[in-house]
């Protein structure tokens, strides 16, 4: 039998496992269960933990990576067992998720089949983002400074960085801007607010997911290497930054990461085409008789 990297492997399978348990905690939003006082807030802890669980997945994703160029063990089935649990957490699972997110509409069964149309898109587009890795990935790392398209983990954090502010933005509201306002009034906004937002953003991560837009690695672009003094001071100023609004950093983290890019890579090519200046129209008619 062919021998495999065991802990890299455990790793990768905790990803996998990470990605079911989200599942579970988003299958529970919304039933009813007898004997509890205050449904809307045992969904509001399902919402959130379902969340947080694919951001478990991601970390275990991480890991399993770095373990395995870490003892030379990088292996094809590796790969192959990496790109199959990435299906579950950051396909299923924020799909699954998103059928939550967005509102019931049971009165437009069209509306509550568009929420479904988006799902079943973005479990599409994250499967069609992982072959086409897959076939794109080089085992040379000089080739893995940059993605083309939105990496489905990436994605994945969007939808559950929804799913954490769904559940527990009441709270933010109160502790972070120090607002009296009613616990349930903020509730309630909150939920209007994410069953809006998240089919919207749902769809755009998805064809960011599939586009060509370039994304930098974040992980090997800010810890690998050497760097300057001045890059250790910018990463803690960071850091403190994310921990005094730390109610909403996973939203600014993902979203930020999810939309600056194709912006940028728009205003780039805008300034190109500038810089070019307008091209002559061609000529039809031939060179002008003297």
């Amino acid at each position: 039998m062919k021998k495999i990297a065991v802990l890299p492997a455990l790793l990768t399978l905790g990803n996998g496992i990470c990605g079911f348990v989200a599942i579970t905690y988003a299958s529970k939003i919304g039933m009813l269960t007898p004997g509890d006082p205050d449904p809307a807030r045992s969904d509001e802890f399902n919402f959130v933990w379902a969340g947080w669980f694919i951001l478990f997945a991601m970390l275990f994703d991480m890991l399993d990576g770095y373990v395995a160029r870490l003892s030379r063990t990088a292996s094809k089935f590796g790969g192959e067992l990496d790109s199959l649990c990435d299906a579950i957490s950051f396909g299923v699972a924020p799909a699954f998720l998103i059928l939550k997110l967005g509102p019931g509409w049971q009165p437009s069964a069209f509306l509550h089949q568009l929420l479904a149309g988006i799902a079943a898109l973005y479990l599409a587009c994250t499967v069609l983002r992982l072959a086409r890795f897959n076939v794109d990935n080089t085992p040379d790392p000089s080739g893995h400074k940059r993605f083309r398209g939105l990496p489905s983990p990436g994605a994945a954090g969007c939808v559950a960085s929804l799913a954490i502010l769904r559940g527990d933005l009441a709270a933010k509201m109160v502790l972070f801007w120090q607002i009296p306002v009613d616990q349930n009034a903020a509730r309630d906004f909150t939920v209007r607010l994410v069953e809006v937002v998240s089919p919207i953003g749902a769809l755009l991560v998805a064809l960011l997911m599939v586009s060509n837009v370039p994304y930098p690695h974040v992980t090997g672009k800010v810890f690998a290497g050497k760097k300057h003094i001045g890059h250790l001071i910018q990463l803690l100023l960071a850091v403190l930054i994310i921990s005094m609004v730390r109610e909403l950093a996973p939203v600014l983290i993902f979203w930020i990461y999810a939309i600056a890019f194709p912006v940028r890579a728009v205003f780039v090519r805008g300034l190109r085409r500038e810089r070019l200046g307008p091209s002559a129209p061609p000529d039809l008619h031939g060179p002008t008789p003297r």
